[in-house]
C-alpha cells in the first residue's frame, strides 16, 4: 500500500510538472552594450502586476535565458548599476520561444537615455528610421533587401531591376552607404538598373539598420540626399542559413569559438535574373549572373578592444545578345509600333574587391576611438556591337486581319550601330580616425579621414544612326546643308562619338566634429547638436586642378514635451557639400574637368514623431517637411538609364516636400508600412528658367503589409505595393531638355509573397520531431508585378524622316513572374 502511495505521489507531481510547463514560455536573447561587447551581470526580471516575478543574470557572452508566464502580458526589465534601465511588454503562447536582442546604453549618458519601449530613443532624436531585420528578410520584390524598404521611406525608385533609389529630389550619385562604419562604394560605369547586380548588403548578415532621408548629423560623410547606416550580427551561437528561389541563393554561416573572443560570418550570393529580364519585350539570349562572398570576422581579445575585418569579392557578368522588340504606343484612334530586329552582343563585366580593418578600442565608459583602413579595387569592362534595324510605322487593327497587330505602313525605317569598348580600373583607399568623449551630459565626437582614388579610364563610343539611306549627323550646328538645292560635301561622321582616355589621382583630407547635449525646458526634455564638417580635395594626373576646400556646418534641435502622448518635435538642417567623385568629373563627352566645384544644399528638416497605442498595439507615425536650396549644381541627363554629368556647374535647383509613414501592428504580431509623400523639385540652367529635373516624382505611396490566415497561423502573407508618379522623360542625345518636358506613365506595382512556416525560433519540437534540426523553415511562392503593369523606365528616341519628329517609346519593365523560394536555418 505505501508503494501505491508513493506511485500516486509521484505522479502528482509529474502531472503537476507538465501543467506548470503548459503555463510557461521562454524568453532569451543577447544583451550588448553599446561598443557591441556583452554585457555581462544584467539583471533580467519580468513581473505580471499581480505579484509573480522571476528574474535571471546574462552571463559573460551576455546571453540569457528566462522562463515567462505564458498567455498574459508580463513587462521585462534589464537592470544593471552601468546601464540605463530598459523596459519592453512582452506576450507568448505556452511552450513558445521569443528572442530579444538589445543594445544597452551607459547610465552616464542621459543625452540618448534609451528604453526599449519607445521613450526618447537615439533614432527618434537623431531622426533615423530604425527598420528591423525581419521587414526586411520578408518584403517581397524583384531586388529584395534593405533598398527595397528604403523606397517605402524617403526614397523613389520607378525601376525594380535597381537597387538604386533616389531621395528627396536627388540622383542616385548622391546617397552615403555605410557598413560597420566603412563606406561603400559602387562600380563606375555601372547602368543603374540595368546591370547593377546585387546590393553590397548581406540582408541575412544584417543586425540593424538605420536611414536618413535629410538634415542628418555631421558624423555622416558629404552627400546631399540621405545615408544609409548598416551595423552587421556579432554571433552568439554557431548556425547555418541558406535561401533558394528560380532567381538564385545564398547561404550564410555563423561561428564562434568556445572561448568567446572569435566569431564570424561568411556569406555566399548568387542570382540570376534571366527569369526577369525575359519578361521584358525585347527578345533576347540573356543571362546576367551576378556572384558575391562577403565574410565580417570579429576577434576579442578583452572587454575593451575589438577587431575586425569586413571583406567582399563580387564578380557580375552579362551576356546580352537581343533578338526583337516590338513596343506599340499612341492612341486609339492612331496607333503606332516600333518593330526592331537585332544582330551582335554586348559582353560587360564588373569585378570588384573589398576590404577593411576596424580596430575598436573602448579606453573607458565615457571615450572610445576607432581606427579604420580600407581598400576598394573595380575592374569594369563595357564591350558591345549591337545593329540595330528599325521599322516605324502605322499598325493593323483590323481583328480579322492576318496581319493583325503588325506594322501595315511604315513611317520611318532606318537602323542604328552602336559600338564600344569602355574599361576601367579603379583602386580607392581610406585611413580614418574617429571617437567620442561622455561629459556629464555633452557628447563630443570627431573624426579625420584621408582618402586616395587611383582611376585609369578609357572611354570609347559611337553611334551610326541611317535613317531611310540617309547617315543621320550630329544635330550640332557646324556646317551649313541646304540639300536638295547645293550638293553637301562634307564627311560622314557619327551621330555620336566618344572617345577619351584618362589616368587621373584624387586626394582627400575630410574630418568632423560635434557636440551633443541633453537640458530640460521646464519638464520637457531638450536634445541638441551642432557639428560641422570640411573637406579639401585635389584633382592630378593627366589633368590637374586647384585645391578646393569646403566647410559644412549642421545641427539639430529635438523637444519631447512633458505630455501624456509620446511625441517628438525635430528641426535638423544646415549646408550639405557633395565634393565630385570621379563620375562627376566627366562630362558628356568623356573629358575629365578637374575643377568642378562641390554641389551645395541648404537643408531645413522639420519633423514629427509620435508613437502610440491603437488596438492595443504599438504604432508610430512620423511626419517630415523639408525644403532643400541647391547651388552649384552639376546637371546631368539619364541615356539608357545611365548617368552622364555636363560638369559644369551650370544650374540652381531646389526641392521641397512632405513625407508621411506609419508603421505598426496592424494585424497583431506583424509589422506594417505605409507610407506617403509629395514632392517637387526643379533646375535652372544658365537662367533659363526652371524645369523638372529627372528625379521630379510628385506623389508617391507605398504599403508593406504583412499578415496570416486566422485558422492557418502558418500561412504568412506578405505585400509591396508601390504607386509612384511618372518621372520626366529625358531627351534624345545631344537635344536641348527645355525642348523635352514630356513624362513618363505612373508607375504602379504590388510584390506578392506567400510562405507556409513550418517551424521559427519561437516553437519547440522534441529530439525525433522532423523539424528539431531547424531554427527556421518555411516554402512560399512570390509574384512580381502581380497586376501585370505596363511600367518603363526611359524612353528610346526613334526619329520619323517624314514628320522630322522624335517620338519617345517607351523602354518597359518586367512583366508579371512566378518564383518558389525556401528558407532554412539550423
Amino acid at each position: 500500500m505505501k508503494t501505491i502511495n508513493k506511485l500516486f505521489t509521484v505522479l502528482l507531481i509529474l502531472a503537476g510538472t507538465a501543467t506548470f510547463a503548459q503555463n510557461k514560455a521562454l524568453i532569451y536573447g543577447v544583451l550588448l552594450d553599446e561598443s557591441r561587447q556583452p554585457a555581462e551581470g544584467v539583471t533580467v526580471k519580468y513581473d505580471d502586476n499581480k505579484g509573480n516575478t522571476g528574474e535571471t543574470v546574462s552571463d559573460k557572452t551576455g546571453f540569457y535565458t528566462l522562463e515567462i508566464p505564458a498567455g498574459k502580458e508580463v513587462i521585462l526589465y534589464y537592470l544593471h548599476v552601468s546601464y540605463v534601465p530598459a523596459s519592453v511588454p512582452v506576450t507568448l503562447p505556452a511552450n513558445k520561444k521569443g528572442e530579444i536582442n538589445a543594445v544597452l546604453i551607459a547610465a552616464s549618458r542621459q543625452l540618448e537615455g534609451v528604453t526599449i519601449t519607445g521613450e526618447t530613443s537615439r533614432q527618434r532624436v537623431q531622426g533615423l528610421t530604425k527598420i528591423s531585420r525581419e521587414v526586411i528578410k520578408n518584403i517581397p520584390g524583384a531586388n529584395p533587401g534593405v533598398e527595397n524598404i528604403i523606397k517605402l521611406l524617403g526614397g523613389n525608385s520607378n525601376n525594380e531591376m535597381s537597387t538604386q533609389y533616389s531621395v528627396r529630389g536627388g540622383n542616385y550619385d548622391e546617397n552615403l552607404v555605410y557598413v560597420e562604419d566603412i563606406e561603400i562604394y559602387r562600380p563606375f560605369l555601372i547602368r543603374s538598373g540595368q546591370q547593377e547586380g546585387l546590393s553590397f548588403t548581406n540582408t541575412a548578415m544584417v543586425e540593424n539598420v538605420e536611414f536618413s532621408a535629410g538634415g542628418f548629423q555631421a558624423k555622416y560623410g558629404d552627400k546631399m540626399s540621405s545615408v544609409l547606416d548598416v551595423t552587421y550580427r556579432r554571433p552568439v551561437r554557431n548556425g547555418l542559413k541558406a535561401e533558394a528561389s528560380f532567381l538564385g541563393g545564398s547561404i550564410t554561416a555563423d561561428g564562434i569559438s568556445k572561448n568567446q573572443k572569435w566569431s564570424g560570418i561568411v556569406g555566399a550570393r548568387y542570382r540570376d535574373n534571366s527569369l526577369l529580364v525575359n519578361s521584358q519585350q525585347t527578345k533576347t539570349n540573356y543571362k546576367p549572373t551576378f556572384t558575391d562572398v562577403q565574410a565580417m570576422l570579429n576577434f576579442t581579445p578583452n572587454a575593451k578592444w575589438e577587431l575586425s575585418f569586413l571583406g567582399n569579392i563580387s564578380q557580375n557578368k552579362y551576356n546580352y545578345q537581343p533578338l526583337t522588340r516590338q513596343t506599340n504606343f499612341g492612341t486609339i484612334d492612331d496607333p503606332i509600333a516600333l518593330q526592331i530586329f537585332y544582330d551582335g552582343q554586348e559582353k560587360d563585366q564588373y569585378t570588384t574587391y573589398f576590404g577593411a580593418f576596424k580596430s575598436t578600442y573602448t579606453v573607458s565608459e565615457n571615450f572610445q576611438f576607432k581606427v579604420i583602413g580600407s581598400l576598394y579595387h573595380t575592374q569594369e569592362q563595357e564591350h558591345f556591337d549591337i545593329l540595330a534595324q528599325y521599322n516605324l510605322g502605322e499598325v493593323d487593327t483590323n481583328i480579322g486581319s492576318d496581319t493583325f497587330g503588325d506594322i501595315k505602313f511604315a513611317r520611318a525605317v532606318g537602323s542604328q550601330l552602336n559600338h564600344g569598348r569602355n574599361d576601367l580600373d579603379a583602386l580607392i583607399a581610406n585611413v580614418e580616425v574617429k571617437g567620442y568623449h561622455i561629459i556629464k551630459r555633452d557628447r563630443l565626437e570627431w573624426g579625420a579621414k584621408y582618402t586616395r582614388e587611383d582611376i585609369r579610364d578609357r572611354l570609347m563610343e559611337w553611334e551610326v544612326i541611317d535613317s531611310a539611306g540617309f547617315s543621320l549627323r550630329p544635330p550640332v550646328v557646324d556646317i551649313v546643308n541646304d540639300q536638295p538645292y547645293n550638293p553637301f560635301t562634307g564627311d560622314l561622321v557619327p551621330y555620336n562619338n566618344i572617345r577619351s582616355t584618362n589616368f587621373v589621382q584624387i586626394n582627400r583630407f575630410s574630418g568632423f566634429v560635434q557636440w551633443s547635449h541633453r537640458t530640460k525646458i521646464g519638464e520637457a526634455d531638450l536634445f541638441m547638436n551642432a557639428g560641422v564638417r570640411a573637406h579639401s580635395w585635389k584633382v592630378t594626373g593627366d589633368v590637374e586642378g586647384k585645391a578646393q576646400t569646403i566647410v559644412s556646418p549642421r545641427g539639430q534641435l529635438t523637444l519631447k514635451p512633458a505630455w501624456q502622448m509620446d511625441m517628438l518635435f525635430r528641426l535638423s538642417g544646415g549646408l550639405y557639400s557633395q565634393p565630385p567623385f570621379y563620375r562627376e568629373l566627366r562630362d558628356s563627352l568623356g573629358q575629365v574637368r578637374p575643377n568642378v566645384k562641390a554641389q551645395k544644399s541648404i537643408h531645413v528638416v522639420l519633423g514629427n514623431d509620435y508613437s502610440f497605442r491603437m488596438w492595443s498595439r504599438p504604432f508610430k507615425l512620423v511626419s517630415e517637411a523639408y525644403y532643400k536650396k541647391m547651388d552649384d549644381v552639376n546637371t546631368y541627363t539619364i541615356e539608357n538609364v545611365r548617368i552622364r554629368y555636363r560638369a559644369n556647374n551650370d544650374a540652381v535647383a531646389y526641392a521641397y516636400g512632405l513625407d508621411l509613414r506609419m508603421n505598426g501592428e496592424f494585424v497583431p504580431g506583424t509589422e506594417s508600412w505605409l507610407s506617403f509623400g509629395y514632392m517637387k523639385t526643379e533646375e535652372n540652367i544658365n537662367d533659363r528658367g526652371y524645369i523638372a529635373r529627372p528625379t521630379d516624382q510628385r506623389l508617391k505611396f507605398g504599403i508593406l503589409f504583412q499578415d496570416y490566415v486566422p485558422n492557418i497561423p502558418n500561412l504568412k502573407v506578405y505585400l509591396n505595393m508601390v504607386y509612384n508618379t511618372g518621372l520626366p522623360g529625358g531627351s534624345p542625345s545631344y537635344a536641348d531638355s527645355y525642348k523635352y518636358q514630356s513624362r513618363l506613365n505612373d508607375y504602379r506595382r504590388v510584390d506578392a509573397g506567400f510562405a507556409y512556416v513550418f517551424t521559427d525560433s519561437k516553437t519547440v519540437y522534441p529530439k525525433g520531431h522532423w523539424l528539431s534540426p531547424f531554427r527556421e523553415l518555411s516554402l512560399g511562392l512570390e509574384i512580381f508585378n502581380l497586376f501585370n503593369n505596363q511600367n518603363s523606365i526611359t524612353n528610346t528616341w526613334v526619329r520619323d524622316v517624314y514628320t522630322k519628329s522624335q517620338y519617345g517609346i517607351p523602354n518597359y519593365l518586367t512583366s508579371r513572374v512566378f518564383s518558389l523560394k525556401l528558407n532554412v536555418s539550423i
